[in-house]
């Protein structure tokens, strides 16, 4: 029986959850803060997003949830170079209590290995988001 496999990033930034949601909340602005992905195409109605990363692969995410108001939404991978199957991940920016003007931004996800370990696919993810959210706080700072 295949496992499901998790990981998580996140990170704190001297900035309104607003003004961070402004920048990510789009499912169509990930080239906006992420330099790994210059492109993105959307389709059917804004619900599907064909990303082009800087190698030139493509990866065709379908967006499953959004919540304005809760600055979050949840997406899963259609067409992905990774080995994994049933991957799904939230990208969710929170204000952080008792400190004005900063927020955090978490990423998870869940997915089930193909080929490869549980821990492979959980260490190729979190270095994914950890890496998106580094270059988050970057272009916040530039």
């Amino acid at each position: 029986m295949a496992t499901t496999a998790t990981a998580t990033a996140t990170i704190d930034l001297p900035r309104t959850a607003d003004d961070v949601w402004q920048l990510i909340g789009g499912f169509d602005s990930l080239p906006d803060w992420l330099p790994y992905i210059p492109e993105s195409e959307l389709s059917e109605g804004g619900r599907v997003r064909r990303l082009t990363n800087q190698d030139g692969g493509v990866i065709v995410e379908r967006l499953k949830a959004f919540d304005h108001d809760k600055r979050t939404y949840s997406y899963a991978i259609e067409q992905a170079p990774f080995p994994v199957t049933g991957y799904l991940s939230t990208l969710t920016v929170r204000d952080i209590p008792g400190a004005p003007g900063t927020s955090r931004v978490e990423w998870t996800g869940s997915f089930t290995p193909v080929g490869v370990s549980e821990a492979h696919v959980e260490e190729l993810f979190h270095g994914i988001y950890a890496d998106g959210l580094a270059a988050l706080l970057k272009t916040l700072n530039s």
